[in-house]
């Protein structure tokens, strides 16, 4: 086999490397940079070079290569590339290639361009591994200049009414993503540290995003009104809340499809948006990549590996420590 499945993550015994390992390898091939797919303690990390400045934000002083999109190298017996994943900006599918035979692991991805990350590009395959995080016909996504509508509609009238919209938000990606939907002339945008630290990132990489200004313990609501502010959804529900006052909360995740998820978590607000594909997204990859075995990995993974083995693919599940996407990130995340 090209690539197998171990208690460290998915290896490549000809390249001896592991793509997204979740304990310390030697070598470890990492598609993106949130903490589920880029954990510490590896020996040496690859990433695109547009990936890096984010692993290195998150990681630090780290052993790390980079590669271009679309650029191969060799690796032992292994021929590697990385292709567009469009999840994140610099996210990737990692192609690998052994005597012929191609893998590719898509670590995780979306089918619909949303104007900051790389849009995703289907790579030929005779194997295919796809998360599946939202493997249900229910989930499938607006469209984003309508979600950009229905957001700056619930600020503009919250901010009307004298209070101060907190949207909760995965710092990398999905953050930067709503940023780029904002009308500025509603308000200012305020952020959470751990949001403004990676905007920072983003920005000297060139990313188009707007101004914004980071909360800290001397900001002061009054001096912002009608501010949108941008946090990670756990700190909806901390301390660090009391400062804004009068406040509409909200949440962007694809699990607002279910109404109950939100009522659970107390928002006033759900906006239906993912950096994952949605169930015609996975179903449009899949086919796109012409594979004929597929590895289904976290999510709804029995589910969806059933659907395709129905469809007439050889369609199995893969046991990984991939969190997919939550209502909370890290802790690490979290940080003011």
């Amino acid at each position: 086999m090209v690539l197998t499945f171990t208690d460290s993550g998915i290896y490549c015994p000809a390249a001896d490397a592991h793509i997204d390992p979740w304990r310390p390898v030697p070598r470890a091939l990492v598609t993106h940079g949130h903490a589920d797919h880029a954990r510490p303690g590896m020996g040496a990390y690859l990433a695109t070079e547009a990936a890096a400045p984010v692993l290195r934000h998150r990681l630090g002083d780290i052993a790390l290569d980079t590669v271009s999109y679309g650029q191969t190298i060799t690796m032992g017996g292994a021929q590697i590339s990385y292709h567009p994943a469009g999840h994140v900006p610099g996210s990737a599918q990692i192609r690998v290639e052994v005597d012929g035979e191609v893998w590719v692991v898509s670590g995780d991805y979306k089918t619909v361009a949303d104007g900051l990350s790389t849009p995703f590009e289907p790579v030929a395959c005779h194997a295919f591994v796809t998360e599946s995080t939202f493997g249900l016909p229910i989930y499938t996504w607006p469209d984003q200049a309508a979600l950009a509508a229905e957001i700056n509609g619930w600020w503009a009238a919250t901010a009307a009414e004298g209070r101060t919209c907190v949207l909760g938000c995965y710092s990398l990606g999905k953050a930067q993503r709503v940023m780029a939907m904002l009308d500025p002339s509603i308000g200012p945008i305020l952020t959470h540290g751990a949001i403004e630290g990676t905007n920072a990132v983003l920005r000297a990489q060139g990313l188009p995003l707007p101004d914004t200004v980071q909360v800290t313990p001397a900001t002061a609501i009054a001096d912002y009104p009608g501010a949108m502010v941008i946090a990670p959804p756990s700190a909806l529900n901390s301390t660090w809340m009391r400062r804004f006052g009068a406040v509409s909360t909200g949440i962007a995740s694809g699990w607002m499809r279910l109404r109950g998820v939100r009522r659970r978590r107390a928002a006033d607000r759900g906006f239906v948006i993912s950096d994952h594909a949605d169930w015609d997204g996975l179903n449009d990859a899949v086919k796109a990549t012409g594979a004929e075995r597929i590895f289904v990995t976290h999510g709804y993974r029995q589910q969806f590996a059933h659907w395709l083995t129905e469809q007439g693919y050889d369609a199995g599940i893969v046991t990984t420590d991939y969190g997919g996407e939550s209502l909370d990130e890290p802790t690490e995340e979290t940080a003011p």
